[in-house]
């Protein structure tokens, strides 16, 4: 019988199976897909495609194309097991049946496992030898058996002993292949398993550390992600060994239950069993926990970093007003920079306000002087080396009440100012100079800065260099087209960099827009996009609710009513019998709209609230409003500090295990995760976020260490 190598096509009930694991209509999984299979981006379908989706937000979204994208990696996976399967004329329809059956890659696997090829193993010379049979009749229990007759030296078999030991090895590799032990043992070590981490003593002096992991065990399964990837990271430098593994003998009492017959070979089945293993088993499927151990603790990682950035980007933007940027130093000096609303360079200059002196004399007088000059309306200073000290000069100049002072956060900025963005964006400026502007653009609008950044560089995860590579910069990548996409763009302005992040575009077309701006000027509409080499239709439905014109000839575009539905827009106001202009700045008109005589095959409810809903703020911004902060006058470094003071703190960057608050000086305090509230805390990212402003009690200072614990409950304990 000659037996089809392609299985029945899985592919169709992707969205049964996806719509089942989310708990979602299969309706909404099937145009889901369909839309992504058309090219669509998730902020584009979460945005303009509600009636469709099902108003899916990009959360569901995105987790209905990576369940897609996993079960399309099943099926690749399938079909060359089959295709080899096939060449090697071992697929029969029982097999067949069982392959097209699995829903997992552990699964197919565990099928494959038998018929895979092998590097020569134990069992497999023990088969080459002829000892295959003495080993079925040891599992049936035969007990007439002649074990002289395997001997064979010509073969290498010199004794009985040596006969029974190939046999052994024979039962012992069938054992750890057979899929449904394989899958009762992975279960047990799912349940059951307990890490155990050892220091490598001559290692110990270097991994002072990794001290509380020298001798400790915990349940694998309920080990946090930050303390995994330290006892893996531990274990990487060789300061560490660990194990996980369930207790041997609950592994060998399972294994006995399904593979220990009564009979007269009990005792070899014994050791057969006990080899299987200690030997194969045992070891494989602890390197498989390990590393579903270390997916997990990565993704939790990842979803703390991305959490953390998403706060950061979307921090509130002071705005467009005139800023003079400091980026502290002390040998070096202070660079300034002034810019103009639109965060453009106007001038430079170097002050020494931490000299004393004629150097401070001559600081002030330079920064009053550009301050009167360019009409400067907020001061930023960089939070690193010397902020606090240049924070203080420059609040004892005696500005105008009007002037916001702030410290900004400078993580990043230095890799900004070395980067090839920034050498062509300022060619004729050294580093000092880009990393000062970097930070008054950051306090002007944060994601339109931090996204020239790479992510990792900013600092707010836990682990980062640890968790996989790949998966960390997609993740991350995504949450920044989220919020780029969230907040929109004003495409007059934007960098490339920005650009690079809304739905559809990318660095190409986000570079040809910039050059079409160059030679043509701005752009007037939206339309205009069309005519930008290579921006197609399809690249211009994804983009151009996303992309704003504020002042254009048409006032839709500065909103985030998409072009596709201007003419919807228009024929509401043409009923309500006025103007565009008049709808949009008429919120009587707007109030007296019937929204259900707009209800068609194309647009239904969801979409023409949001409609509405944007034309009553078009292109407003989902970010907070700016609010001014300032640290405790008088802290500046850990020698300052003691127990029981109550401090204004802002949240760095949140973590599995707690959360760090910067407190005005070079140290951040921790503030452990039973301390973030008065109440049990299961996720600190549900109490605090990063950016967010609190009230913190030192708790404890550790000056030798240079550690700082901190509290937010209100109950002293």
């Amino acid at each position: 019988m000659t037996i089809s190598t392609t299985h029945s096509a899985p592919s169709a009930s992707y969205p049964l199976q996806i719509a089942n694991l989310l708990n979602l209509r299969m309706e909404q999984v099937g145009n889901t897909l369909g839309l992504l299979q058309e090219g669509g981006t998730v902020p584009f379908i979460a945005r303009y495609r509600k009636e469709l989706t099902g108003s899916l937000d990009e959360v569901a979204v995105t987790a209905i194309r990576d369940h897609h994208r996993k079960l399309v990696e099943i099926d690749k996976r399938r079909e060359a097991i089959f295709e080899t399967l096939a060449k090697n004329e071992l697929l029969d329809e029982p097999l067949q049946g069982r392959l097209n059956s699995a829903r997992s890659l552990t699964e197919l696997e565990d099928i494959y496992l038998p018929f895979r090829p092998k590097r020569k193993t134990r069992g497999l010379a023990a088969r080459e030898r002829g000892l295959e049979p003495l080993a079925a009749m040891l599992v049936k229990g035969v007990r007439d058996l002649r074990l002289s007759s395997f001997v064979d030296p010509e073969k290498g078999v010199n004794s009985q002993e040596e006969v029974l030991a190939g046999a052994r090895d024979i039962i012992a590799e069938d054992i750890s292949e057979d899929p449904s032990t394989r899958t009762e043992l992975r279960r047990l070590f799912q349940d059951q398993a307990v890490i155990d981490s050892k220091a490598v003593k001559k290692n110990m002096a270097q991994g002072e550390k990794f001290r509380d992991y020298f001798d400790w065990r915990e349940p694998a399964g309920k080990a946090p992600s930050h303390r995994l990837l330290a006892m893996f990271r531990g274990e990487q430098e060789k300061i560490l060994t660990l194990a996980i593994r369930p207790p041997e003998e609950n592994a060998l009492r399972l294994l006995k239950k399904r593979h220990l017959r009564p009979g007269p070979w009990q005792e070899e089945l014994t050791k057969a069993i006990a080899d299987s293993y200690q030997r194969l088993l045992g070891s494989s499927l602890e390197n498989e926990l390990t590393s579903e151990l270390k997916t997990r603790a990565d993704a939790e990682a990842i979803k703390v970093f991305a959490d953390n950035l998403r706060e950061l980007l979307l921090a509130p933007p002071l705005g467009q007003l005139r800023v003079i940027a400091l980026d502290p130093g002390y040998r070096t000096g202070a660079k300034v920079v002034c810019l103009d609303a639109q965060g453009k360079l106007l001038e430079t200059a170097t002050v020494f306000p931490t000299h004393g002196g004629r150097q401070l004399e001559e600081a002030a007088r330079v920064i009053s002087g550009l301050i009167a000059k360019h009409h400067i309306e907020a001061v930023g200073i960089g939070n690193g080396t010397a902020g606090r000290e240049t924070e203080a000069f420059i609040r004892e100049l005696g500005l105008p009440a009007h002037i916001i002072i702030t410290l900004v956060n400078e993580d990043g900025a230095s890799i900004y100012s070395a980067s090839e963005v920034a050498r062509a964006e300022f060619p004729d400026h050294d580093i000092t100079v880009r990393g000062a502007v970097s930070i008054g653009r950051r306090l002007q609008d944060p994601l339109a800065e931090l996204v020239k950044i790479d992510p990792k560089s900013i600092g707010v995860g836990q682990y980062q260099h640890d968790v996989n590579q790949a998966e960390l910069k997609k993740g991350l990548q995504e949450v920044v087209e989220s919020c780029v996409n969230s907040v929109g763009v004003e495409l007059n302005t934007a960098s490339k960099d920005l650009l690079t992040y809304v739905s559809g575009l990318g660095p190409t077309l986000a570079a040809g827009i910039i050059a079409y701006r160059d030679d043509n000027g701005p752009f007037a509409d939206r339309r205009q996009l069309l005519k930008v080499p290579r921006l197609g239709p399809k690249a211009f439905e994804q983009c151009a609710g996303f992309l704003r014109i504020s002042g254009g000839s048409n006032p839709l575009d500065a909103s985030a009513v998409h072009p596709e539905r201007y003419p919807l827009v228009k024929r509401m106001a043409a009923d309500a019998g006025v103007t565009l202009d008049t709808l949009l700045q008429s919120e009587a008109v707007r109030q007296d709209i019937d929204l259900r005589r707009y209800i068609d095959d194309s647009v239904g409810l969801p979409t023409l609230t949001d409609i509405v809903a944007e034309l009553a703020k078009p292109g407003r911004d989902p970010r907070k409003t700016f609010e001014q902060f300032r640290f405790a006058e008088g802290i500046q470094a850990i020698d300052d500090l003691h127990e029981g003071m109550r401090l204004p703190a802002i949240i760095t960057n949140v973590t599995k295990f707690g959360a760090f608050a910067d407190i005005g000086i070079k140290q951040d305090g921790l503030i452990h995760i039973s301390q973030l509230a008065d109440r049990f805390v299961k996720e600190p990212g549900d109490v605090v976020k990063v950016g967010q402003k609190v009230e913190v009690r030192v708790l404890e200072v550790d000056r030798q260490r240079s550690r700082i614990a901190l509290s937010l409950r209100k109950k002293e304990v």
